[in-house]
């Protein structure tokens, strides 16, 4: 009776309570010339929005009054067929700021029921073709086109510069390589850039590999929920992908022999599958990161 009524209270915990305990992660990132102003970027992830998630819209909006230099959003936006009108009115005031994007799997596809078990048990959770063998059936091309034409940058395999706060940065992304959507190209970082940003929504090690190599100093990504369910001195159970549990969540770094490390950023998202709509001692995030100089204090090693 005692382990029934154990579980009856963490499962309530964790469907009622920490599912919606939205939480702001700050965090600072020495990756600028030596000297530079700070520069703010806030970092969403992973929303898995549904018409009817009326908190998680609210504190979205409210993230505007942190006024950050730039945004950054690393997809998986929907989660309902007519969810697009709910984030846009959830991110609100933020879509007037510098940003820049690239698309999950749950903007393409909506989401099934699965079963959670193989979610725990199912390896690296590299896609098997499931969902893009499937008609991509959620709005995306109407999301896409409502970012860009409030001055958002797409980076689906693509690359872009922006100019924030008199710095230039040089962007690189791809689209989702959980289904194997990425096209990595071999275009270096630009060094003569103030900053050289990759955006990925999974953090796949060949992506993250790549760019590395290639020089980018920052890296974001997502779709890890922070292993979603995890276990207090343990961590993440998995990542559903091919990174170790270690990093599935937070600031790291990421370095391939006879190269620089890079920063590593990876946002546990906030929202869930409707179908698996559960977190345990992994409370849904935004995260501003504060970019700094690089001085005699800062070490990536």
């Amino acid at each position: 009776m005692a382990t029934l009524a154990l579980g009856a209270a963490g499962l309530a915990y964790s469907s009622v309570y920490e599912v919606r305990a939205f939480t702001l992660r700050r965090m600072t990132v020495p990756v600028l010339a030596a000297g530079s102003e700070p520069l703010r970027v806030l970092h969403l992830s992973d929303t898995h929005m549904t018409p009817g998630q009326h908190k998680k819209q609210r504190w979205l909006r409210e993230l505007a009054d942190l006024q950050p230099d730039l945004v950054i959003n690393t997809g998986d936006n929907l989660a309902h067929l007519d969810a697009v009108p709910s984030v846009l009115a959830a991110y609100g005031d933020l879509l007037d700021l510098p940003g820049a994007f690239v698309f999950g799997s749950n903007d393409y596809y909506s989401p099934v029921a699965k079963n959670p078990v193989n979610y725990l048990v199912g390896g690296t959770g590299v896609s098997n073709g499931g969902d893009w063998m499937r008609p991509k059936d959620l709005p995306f091309e109407e999301l896409r086109s409502a970012f860009t034409q409030r001055g958002w940058t797409d980076l689906s395999n693509r690359h872009g510069t922006l100019e924030v706060n008199g710095r230039r940065l040089d962007l690189v992304g791809v689209d989702d390589p959980h289904l194997n959507f990425d096209e990595l190209d071999h275009v270096p970082a630009d060094t003569t850039a103030d900053l050289a940003i990759g955006v990925a929504h999974a953090p796949y090690l060949r992506v993250l590999d790549r760019w590395n190599s290639l020089g980018y100093p920052l890296i974001m990504a997502g779709h890890t929920h922070g292993g979603q369910l995890c276990l207090p001195w343990f961590g993440a159970l998995v990542t559903n992908c091919d990174l170790d549990r270690k990093r599935a969540k937070g600031l790291h770094t990421h370095q391939v022999p006879g190269h620089d490390p890079s920063w590593l950023h990876v946002s546990a998202g906030l929202g869930t599958s409707p179908f698996t709509s559960v977190r345990f001692a992994c409370r849904p995030e935004a995260t501003l990161l504060t970019l700094t100089g690089i001085d005699s204090s800062s070490s990536l090693l």
